[in-house]
């Protein structure tokens, strides 16, 4: 039998995180979004000036300690004990973190922090990312692979992020995602790819009650 784990992994902008978070509402389970972790290292490299190298990095993440610590809501990304949930959605990070999260050793780091994560709630947990289904849980009971139009997931982010939504400012955040996508797609490590058994998932005419309410119904059903 596999994991107990729900792995909602896609693009940026495609409603992963809301998505989860509302599933494991419903659910009754965690919450756990693997892309705070790498924006917390991301966040913690600039503000300390250090190189984008594998070792110096993870030596970081120890040493501040960065790590998920679970709340009511669900688990939050904290860097020296401190919440980073919204320092960590800033265009400064967003900027880097796919470059962070193309290194091996940090992924390794990621993955075990999830995993160990994961491991304190057996009946099960809601996690979103890019590689969940593919790399952290290939095991997964139920894995889901959202994606929506590029204009709608650009007016996403700027949602989630408290910026205006003007032509121009739509334009640039669609250029902007398909650099992401490029970078995410293109690694060598880990690429951003829908596991072979994911259920597919374009939300860009759905709701996201609509999109909850169908996971939910995929999830009770693999996890009966």
């Amino acid at each position: 039998m596999g994991s107990r784990v729900v792995a909602i992994d896609g693009p940026a902008g495609s409603g992963k995180s809301t998505t989860a978070a509302a599933v494991a509402r419903a659910l009754g389970m965690p919450h756990v979004e693997s892309g705070t972790l790498y924006r917390a290292v991301t966040l913690a490299a600039l503000d300390a000036a250090v190189p984008v190298e594998g070792p110096r990095l993870v030596a970081l993440a120890h040493a501040l300690p960065i790590r998920l610590d679970l709340t009511a809501s669900g688990f939050r990304p904290e860097i020296a004990g401190t919440d980073v949930s919204e320092a960590i959605r800033t265009e400064r990070v967003t900027a880097h973190v796919s470059a962070v999260s193309a290194i091996g050793e940090v992924r390794r780091w990621v993955n075990e922090e999830v995993r160990r994560a994961v491991a304190r709630y057996p009946a099960g947990a809601v996690l979103d990312g890019r590689d969940i289904g593919t790399v952290v849980f290939p095991d997964a009971l139920l894995k889901i692979y959202l994606t929506a139009a590029p204009e709608e997931r650009a007016r996403r982010r700027l949602r989630q992020e408290g910026r205006p939504s003007d032509p121009d400012d739509l334009g640039r955040e669609v250029a902007e995602l398909a650099r992401r996508d490029g970078a995410d797609s293109s690694r060598a490590l880990a690429p951003l790819m829908p596991a072979p058994d994911a259920v597919l998932l374009d939300t860009s005419g759905m709701t996201l009650e609509a999109q909850v309410a169908h996971i939910v119904a995929l999830a009770r059903k693999a996890f009966s």
